[in-house]
C-alpha cells in the first residue's frame, strides 16, 4: 500500500513565509557566493593578505560549482498539440507510400516518418510495386534536409514572393502569346500522365509552343531504335527471372542501365534450385555491377562490342555480315561460344546491350524476337526515359537565334550537364524570361530571372507511370519546409485556374487507377491497370543495321567509356553526405571520380597507384582529351577487368553551385559527353602530382583464403555431396580431428527459449548493389567523417561490403596455385604475388557486419562490460558504459567495430548533416546519435526487433514468421539477406540455416556467430 507520509528535509520548512526554503528550491545554495566581488577586484587581488591556501579554496569551490552547473541537461522547449491528429502517435512510426521520380531514379516506396518527420525510405511490398529502391533512393531523405536547399523564389538573386513571381510569368506568357514568340517547357522525363497532360493543356493557347524532355544521361538511341520498331518513344522491359541464358553487351542491368530495378528478378535465377541456376555472359569495357556478377566475363573495347553483337546476330538470326577479327583470339572465340549458347536456349535467352547506337539497339531487338525471348517484353514497355537529343540540340539553337521568349523548366540543370553548356548559357541570356524550377540555386537556376523554390518529391503531389499498365502516386509526407511550390501549381495560376493540383490530380487519376478509389490509391501507392499487352514489330532495316556497326572504325587511340556511378547516379545529390562517403561497390573508393585504366594500358602510359605509410591509396594524375575539349587533373585508379584500349570516367561530379564546400569533389564528365554517347576517342596525358584517394579497402584479393567465401561450380554443386564443396573445418582434440563447431572454451547457453535471431546472407543473391548500407546508415544515425577520415582508415559504417578479386583468371585457380606451394621461399614468393590481382579476374561480394558471436571474443576483454550478449542472441552495446579501450575491436576477428575518435554531432569541423538542425530532423530518436570515445557497431537493429515484439504483444498475438527485419534485410531487393528468428520452425531463416549451402565466417575460431552465409555457386 502507498504512503501518504510527508517527509521534511529540515525544519526550517515548518515555517511557510520562510524565505530560505524558496531559495532552496531553486538554487543548491542559500546564498549567492561572493566570488566575484573578490576575482573580480583586480586592485583588492594584487592588495591581499589571503595565503595561497584560502585562495585555491576559494577558486576551487567556484570551479567545482560551475561544473556542476554545466553538467545539467540542457533546457529543451517543446510545444504541445492543440489538438492531436488521430493518426500520430508519438513514439511510434506512421508509414505513407509514394513514388521517388527525379528523372533518373523511379521507385515505388515507403516513407517512414515520426512525429510527421520523414526519417527512411523503404520498400513497398505491395503487389504492382515496381523496381526496388537503390542507395541513391534510399539516401534522399536526407536531400529533403540539405541546408542548401532554395528557402523562397529569387527573381535576379533577389528574394521575392510567388505574387511577384506570378505577375512577370503572366505578363512574359502575354507578350509572348501577342506577339508570337516561343513558349517552351523544359523537363526531365516526368513518367507523368497527369503532368504530361496539364502541360499539354497550359501549351495549347501560346503557338509554336513546345516541350521538351531531357535526359542528362541519354537513352535517346534506344528510344529511337524502339519507336523504329515498335512506333512508341518507350524501351523494352525485361524480366531476367525468365531467362536461362543472359548475354549482355555493353548494359549494365544490376546498375542504372534503363532505371535499374533489374536486380530481384535476376536473382531469381541465379539461386540453384533443383540443381539449376541461370547463366550469366558479360561483354563490356569498364567493370561493372553486371560484369561483376557474371559466370563470364569478356572485356572488349566498345568498337570490338559492336562487332560481337553483329557476330550474335549472325548466329542467332542466319545472316552472314562480315566482321573484322579480335586482338585477342580467346575473346573472340568465347563471343561465338555465347552466341551459340544465345541460340541453343532459344525462348529462354536474353541479349540486352547499352551502346549508344541506334543500330546496336536495333539488333537487339532482331536478337531478341528471333530467339522469341520471354525475357523481352516489349509490351510492357518502360516509360522512365523520354529525353530527345535531337529536340534538346534544336532547342539550344533556337535560343541562340533568339526565338525562344519565354523558358520554363523543372528537374533538369542544363548548363551542369549539357556537353555543349556554354552554347546554353549563351541562348539563355537571349531568352526574354528564364524560369527554373529547382530544388537549389545549382548551375542553371543562378543563370535564370526566376529561380522557383520547387519542393522535394517528399514534399509534393504527383503520379508516375514507371511502365505500361503501372500507375502509382506520388504523395507528400510532411508539410513543405520552405516557401515552395511545384511545377504543376504554377502552371494552373499561370493558366488563370483557381484549381489546386492536388485537385487536378485527383480528378485525372481516375482514367489509370484500375478502379481504385483515390483513398485506397493514395493508400497503396501503386494500381495495375492492365497487364502487359503485345507490341507488334514493325519493319526495320535489321541488316543494314548490321553492316553499319560492322564497319564501325576502330580509336586511333584509347575508348573513352562514361557511366553512372551506382552512389552518385547523374549527380542530382552529389550534396548529400552518405552518397559522398558510400563507397564504390568495384573500386571502394568514395569522395572522388577518377578515370579507371587498365595495369596493361597504365604500364605504357607510367601511371601509378600505391600505397602511403597510413596505409592510404594514391595515385597519378592525367589530362583526358576528347572532341577538342580537356578535362585536367583527373586522378587514376588502375582497374583489374577494364578492357585494354578503353578508359572509364564517372559522371555526376564536379558540381560547383549551391554545394557544400566539403561536397565539391571530382571533375565534370559530361563536359566530354559529345553528342549525348558514352563512348568517345580520347588521349591521355601524364600530369605531375600525386592524387590522395579515400579508399576502405586495400586488400583487393582473397589470397587463396576460400573458408572466408567459398564458392563451388554448378557442375559440383549438382554432383558432388555438400562435404565436398562446403568444407567444415576440423581441430585437434585429444590428438584426434574434431569438427571445429562441436569444440567450445566456453559453458554454452541455452536459447531455445524465446527469441534467438539469425542473418542470412546468399552469396549468390547479393550483387554489391551497396543499398543495404545507406538503409544501415539511416536507420542506426551512422555518422559522415568525410575523407580526410576515411583515408585514415576511420570510416563508420556499421555495414561493409567487401569486394575481392581472383589473382588467376578464376578463385578456383587462386586455390589451386595456394594448394601446390611449398618450402618458405616459394610460398613467400607466390603469395605475395598473388596480393596482384588478374587483369580479367574473377570478384566476389561480401556483406560484413558484427556477427553477433554466441561465443563472443569482444565479450571476454572488455574490462567494463560494456558489450555483452543478449538473450535474443544480440551482441549489445552499452555505450554509457563504453570507456574507448579498443580492446574488443583489437580482439574481433571480423574487425567489424568502429570507434568514435571525435563527436561528429554539432560539431563544425564534420561540417555535414549532423551539425545543423534541418539536417538533424532526419536522425532516428529510437537510436541513441553516440559520443566522442565509444564503441559502435551493427546491433541487429535491436529498436527494431523490439518494435516488432512489442506491436505484437498489444495487438495480443505471436509474432508472424516472416515479421521480423533489420535495416540491412528490409533494404535488400533481392533477398540476399533474411532476419529470423531460428526458434520458430516456420520462420524462413530456419531453412535456411539448415540448408547445404550454409557456413559461418571464420568457425574454425568457434566464435560461433549468428550471422551465416550461403557457399557461391558459379555456372561456369
Amino acid at each position: 500500500m502507498a504512503s501518504n507520509k510527508k517527509y521534511w528535509q529540515s525544519v526550517e520548512e515548518l515555517n511557510e513565509n520562510s524565505s530560505i526554503v524558496e531559495t532552496l528550491r531553486n538554487n543548491e545554495f542559500a546564498e549567492e557566493i561572493p566570488t566575484e566581488e573578490f576575482l573580480g577586484d583586480k586592485e583588492a587581488l594584487a592588495g591581499s593578505s589571503t595565503s595561497r591556501r584560502d585562495f585555491l579554496k576559494y577558486v576551487g569551490f567556484t570551479t567545482a560549482a560551475a561544473s556542476l552547473a554545466a553538467c545539467e541537461g540542457p533546457v529543451i522547449k517543446s510545444i504541445p498539440y492543440v489538438v492531436q491528429p488521430e493518426e500520430i502517435i508519438p513514439g511510434v512510426a506512421d508509414y505513407y507510400a509514394t513514388t521517388m521520380a527525379d528523372g533518373f531514379d523511379f521507385a515505388n516506396i515507403l516513407i517512414k516518418t515520426r512525429e510527421a518527420r520523414p526519417i527512411k525510405v523503404e520498400k513497398n511490398i505491395l503487389a504492382g510495386a515496381k523496381v526496388n529502391a537503390n542507395a541513391r533512393v534510399y539516401a534522399s531523405v536526407l536531400s529533403l534536409y540539405d541546408s542548401m536547399r532554395l528557402k523562397e523564389p529569387m527573381i535576379k538573386e533577389k528574394p521575392a514572393t510567388w505574387e511577384a513571381v506570378d505577375a512577370q510569368v503572366k505578363a512574359s506568357l502575354s507578350q509572348a502569346a501577342a506577339g508570337g514568340g516561343q513558349v517552351v517547357v523544359l523537363t526531365g522525363t516526368t513518367a507523368s500522365p497527369s503532368t504530361d497532360k496539364l502541360i499539354a493543356e497550359f501549351g495549347a493557347k501560346y503557338p509554336g509552343f513546345k516541350h521538351v524532355v531531357y535526359d542528362a544521361v541519354s537513352a535517346s538511341e534506344s528510344l529511337d531504335a524502339f519507336q523504329a520498331v515498335y512506333g512508341e518513344r518507350a524501351l523494352a522491359d525485361y524480366d531476367f527471372g525468365k531467362a536461362d541464358v543472359i548475354v549482355s553487351v555493353g548494359a549494365d542491368f544490376l546498375g542504372d542501365w534503363q532505371g535499374g530495378g533489374y536486380d530481384s528478378g535476376y536473382t531469381m535465377g541465379r539461386i540453384p534450385k533443383q540443381g539449376k541456376m541461370s547463366r550469366h555472359i558479360q561483354i563490356e569495357s569498364n567493370l561493372s555491377l553486371s560484369g561483376s556478377n557474371a559466370d563470364k566475363r569478356i572485356p572488349l573495347t566498345v568498337t570490338e562490342q559492336k562487332y560481337a553483337l553483329v557476330k550474335i546476330y549472325n548466329v542467332v538470326t542466319g545472316a552472314s555480315v562480315s566482321t573484322p577479327a579480335f586482338a585477342n583470339k580467346a575473346y573472340e572465340k568465347a563471343v561465338m561460344d555465347a552466341a551459340t549458347e544465345l541460340k541453343t536456349k532459344g525462348s529462354r535467352g536474353v541479349l540486352v546491350t547499352g551502346l549508344d547506337d541506334v543500330n546496336a539497339q536495333l539488333l537487339a531487338i532482331a536478337i531478341n524476337n528471333a530467339l522469341t525471348s520471354q525475357a523481352f517484353q516489349p509490351g510492357a514497355a518502360r516509360l522512365v526515359r523520354k529525353g530527345d537529343a535531337k529536340a534538346v540540340a534544336q532547342l539550344v539553337n533556337d535560343m541562340k537565334a533568339g526565338s525562344v521568349h519565354t523558358l520554363i523548366m523543372s528537374g533538369v540543370n542544363p548548363v551542369y550537364t549539357l556537353p555543349n553548356s556554354a552554347a546554353f548559357v549563351e541562348g539563355l541570356k537571349k531568352v526574354k524570361l528564364s524560369v527554373a524550377f529547382s530544388l537549389k540555386a545549382d548551375e542553371t537556376a543562378s543563370q535564370s530571372t526566376i529561380a522557383a523554390a520547387a519542393p522535394h518529391y517528399l514534399e509534393a503531389w504527383g503520379d508516375v507511370s514507371i511502365a505500361k499498365g503501372h500507375y502509382a502516386i506520388t504523395q507528400p509526407t510532411i508539410r513543405p519546409l520552405f516557401k515552395t511550390r511545384q511545377l504543376q501549381d504554377s502552371l494552373l495560376a499561370w493558366s488563370g485556374s483557381s484549381q489546386s493540383f492536388y485537385d487536378y490530380l485527383k480528378a485525372t487519376s481516375l482514367t489509370w487507377s484500375a478502379g481504385k478509389g483515390w483513398n485506397q490509391l493514395v493508400h497503396d501507392g501503386v494500381a495495375v491497370t492492365e497487364m502487359a499487352g503485345t507490341a507488334v514489330a514493325g519493319g526495320a532495316d535489321f541488316s543494314g543495321a548490321a553492316s553499319k556497326l560492322a564497319g564501325a572504325k576502330k580509336a586511333n587511340g584509347l575508348e573513352l567509356v562514361l557511366y553512372t556511378k551506382v552512389g552518385m547516379g547523374d549527380g542530382q545529390q552529389a550534396n548529400n553526405p552518405w552518397l559522398q562517403e558510400f563507397p564504390d561497390p568495384i573500386t571502394r573508393v568514395s569522395w572522388d571520380n577518377y578515370v579507371t585504366v587498365s595495369k596493361f594500358d597504365a604500364e605504357k602510359l607510367e601511371l601509378e597507384n600505391w600505397n602511403v605509410a597510413n596505409g592510404g591509396l594514391n595515385g597519378s594524375y592525367v589530362t583526358i582529351e576528347a572532341n577538342g575539349k580537356k578535362l585536367e587533373k583527373v586522378p587514376v585508379i588502375i582497374q583489374p577487368g577494364q578492357a585494354r584500349g578503353t578508359v572509364g570516367v564517372a559522371l555526376g561530379y564536379g558540381r560547383q553551385a549551391a554545394m557544400k564546400k566539403e561536397m565539391i569533389v571530382g571533375v565534370n564528365a559530361y563536359t566530354l559527353y559529345n553528342n549525348f554517347n558514352s563512348f568517345q576517342d580520347v588521349k591521355l596525358t601524364k600530369e605531375p602530382g600525386e592524387h590522395e584517394f579515400a579508399c576502405v579497402q586495400l586488400q583487393n584479393t582473397l589470397m587463396g583464403r576460400g573458408d572466408i567465401i567459398k564458392e563451388t561450380t554448378l557442375k559440383e554443386f549438382n554432383s558432388k555431396d555438400a562435404s565436398e564443396w562446403n568444407i567444415m573445418p576440423v581441430v585437434s582434440l585429444d590428438h584426434k580431428e574434431v569438427p571445429a563447431a562441436t569444440v567450445d572454451l566456453w559453458e554454452s547457453f541455452d536459447r531455445s527459449t524465446g527469441h534467438h535471431f539469425n542473418l542470412s546472407i546468399d552469396l549468390n543473391a547479393c550483387t554489391g548493389c551497396g543499398a543495404c548500407v545507406i538503409a544501415c546508415h539511416a536507420e542506426n544515425n551512422v555518422p559522415v567523417v568525410g575523407k580526410s577520415e576515411i583515408r585514415r582508415s576511420r570510416d563508420m559504417h556499421w555495414l561493409r561490403i567487401d569486394r575481392y578479386y581472383s589473382h588467376e583468371e578464376t578463385f578456383a585457380g587462386d586455390n589451386k596455385l595456394k594448394d601446390n606451394t611449398s618450402g618458405l621461399i616459394n610460398s613467400v614468393s607466390t603469395f605475395s604475388d598473388m596480393e596482384d590481382p588478374s587483369e580479367n579476374p574473377q570478384i566476389a561480394f561480401q556483406p560484413v557486419m558484427c556477427q553477433h558471436c554466441n561465443h563472443a571474443p569482444c565479450e571476454t576483454v572488455c574490462p567494463v562490460a560494456a558489450t555483452s550478449h543478449g538473450r535474443q542472441g544480440q551482441n549489445q552495446m552499452a555505450y554509457n558504459r563504453c570507456v574507448g579501450t579498443r580492446y574488443c575491436a583489437n580482439n574481433c576477428p571480423y574487425k567489424v567495430r568502429r570507434f568514435n575518435w571525435f563527436l561528429y554531432n554539432k560539431n563544425s569541423e564534420f561540417d555535414y548533416h549532423m551539425n545543423n538542425d534541418l539536417g538533424r530532423m532526419v536522425l532516428n530518436p529510437d537510436v541513441n546519435v553516440r559520443s566522442r570515445g565509444v564503441m559502435e557497431k551493427c546491433s541487429f537493429c535491436i529498436q527494431m526487433t523490439q518494435a516488432t515484439i512489442l506491436k505484437a504483444k498489444r495487438e495480443g498475438r505471436r509474432v508472424k514468421a516472416d515479421e521480423f527485419s533489420t535495416a540491412c534485410s528490409e533494404a535488400c531487393g533481392t533477398g540476399a539477406m533474411v532476419f529470423g528468428d531460428v526458434n520458430e520452425t516456420e520462420n524462413p531463416i530456419v531453412a535456411l540455416k539448415d540448408d547445404e549451402r550454409a557456413y559461418h565466417l571464420l568457425s574454425q575460431i568457434g566464435t560461433k556467430p549468428n550471422v551465416f552465409y550461403h557457399v557461391k555457386v558459379r555456372n561456369t
